[in-house]
């Protein structure tokens, strides 16, 4: 498979696996972490997939006598675990399904992605409960999910001025993406609703409740099923 290898400084490399933000590109990335951690290769530190890149951190010191130089062996060892992808769809994925509460004071945000895009607040609800999603990539804060698959009609994009403070679980639209924040923070995404689930648990392993690759269903909740639930998590 042809894919573009970039190093970054002398212990990481980004591999590029499309310009595209797709399905195709992200099942390429999902097969080639899959191969990778099958490997156990002793000088990996740390692998990062994003959008249409994986990020490798290794350790050059456990290369060097490996006969060429460790950026070297790097760019073959991977290219030859590149070569091994299949273009197939992601079938092994988790799905996994987030409730959420829809609108008033866990989504103020709601009215104005409605208004913005000529729909009701119903509709939008509707919308966003019924698509089928997939989370590319963690990042921003630790577990945040950036999630593809927003139906078009809701496309919104931040807010021009951040907020000082999102609260923890709430669910948010920037642009074509959804996402959702495991910890309180400040942020400019527009919220419209928010999850009683915990998607950070540092003492968890993993500590994330989604990983990359991950297939998400919304479903819409009550305020009082809200509240058994967060009393769940406790």
């Amino acid at each position: 498979m042809d894919i573009k290898l970039i190093p970054i400084g002398d212990t990481a490399v980004t591999l590029h696996f499309g310009s595209k933000i797709n399905e195709k590109t992200g099942n390429r990335i999902q097969s080639f972490t899959s191969l990778l951690i099958q490997q156990s290769y002793s000088w990996l530190i740390e692998f990062v997939p994003a959008y249409t890149t994986v990020t490798i951190y290794y350790d050059p010191i456990n290369l060097m006598e490996k006969g060429k130089s460790p950026f070297s062996y790097i760019k073959q060892t991977l290219q030859d675990l590149a070569d091994k992808i299949k273009d197939e769809s992601n079938t092994n994925a988790r799905t996994i399904e987030i409730p959420v509460c829809y609108g008033e004071d866990y989504g103020p945000d709601l009215e104005h992605v409605a208004t913005s895009n000529k729909l009701s607040k119903e509709q939008v609800i509707d919308l966003h409960s019924n698509s089928n999603y997939r989370v590319y990539m963690l990042g921003f804060t630790p577990g945040f999910p950036y999630i593809g698959g927003l139906d078009e009609a809701l496309a919104t994009p931040r807010k021009q001025t951040p907020a000082s403070r999102i609260p923890e679980g709430s669910v948010g639209i920037a642009g074509h993406q959804t996402g959702i924040y495991p910890n309180e923070s400040p942020g400019g995404w527009q919220i419209i609703g928010r999850t009683p689930l915990k998607l950070f648990k540092a003492v968890h392993k993993p500590p994330t409740l989604l990983q990359a690759g991950d297939r998400v269903r919304f479903r819409s909740i009550t305020e009082q099923e809200f509240l058994a639930l967060k009393e769940d998590e406790r």
